[in-house]
C-alpha cells in the first residue's frame, strides 16, 4: 500500500516508514507542495494513495466524496516527527485492515 504524506507532516517520515509502507511519498517529492488539496486529492485517487495527514479539511473531503482515496487522520496536534512514525510503525496493520476495507473512507489515529 502507499502513503502520501501531506505537507503539514515532515518529507523525513518516508525514510523511517518505506520498509512497512513501499512506494510511499511526500508531497514535496512530487511537486505537490502548497498546491491545493483537491489536486492532491485527485492525485491520490488516479495513482492509488491513501492520504495521510494533520488536516481537517481532508477529512471534510472524505466526509463529503468518500473513496477513493482513502484518508489517515492524525489527530496528534504538533508531533515530533518520530511520534509520527511510531503512530504509523504501531499501526501498521490497522492501517493495512483499513486500506482493504470496501466501506471504510477515514481511519483516524491519535
Amino acid at each position: 500500500m502507499k502513503l502520501l504524506l501531506d505537507e503539514n507532516l515532515s518529507d523525513r517520515i518516508i525514510n523511517k516508514i518505506i520498509d512497512l509502507y513501499p512506494d510511499s511519498a511526500h508531497v514535496k517529492t512530487l511537486a505537490l507542495i502548497n498546491t491545493d488539496d483537491a489536486i492532491i486529492w485527485e492525485y491520490a485517487k488516479a495513482n492509488s494513495f491513501v492520504i495521510v495527514s494533520k488536516d481537517s479539511d481532508f477529512h471534510q473531503r472524505s466526509l463529503l466524496y468518500g473513496h477513493p482515496p482513502k484518508f489517515i487522520f492524525l489527530r496528534i496536534g504538533n508531533s515530533p516527527t518520530s511520534k509520527i512514525v511510531q503512530i504509523l510503525t504501531d499501526n501498521f496493520v490497522t492501517i493495512i485492515q483499513f486500506d482493504s476495507s470496501e466501506t471504510e473512507s477515514i481511519l483516524v489515529l491519535t
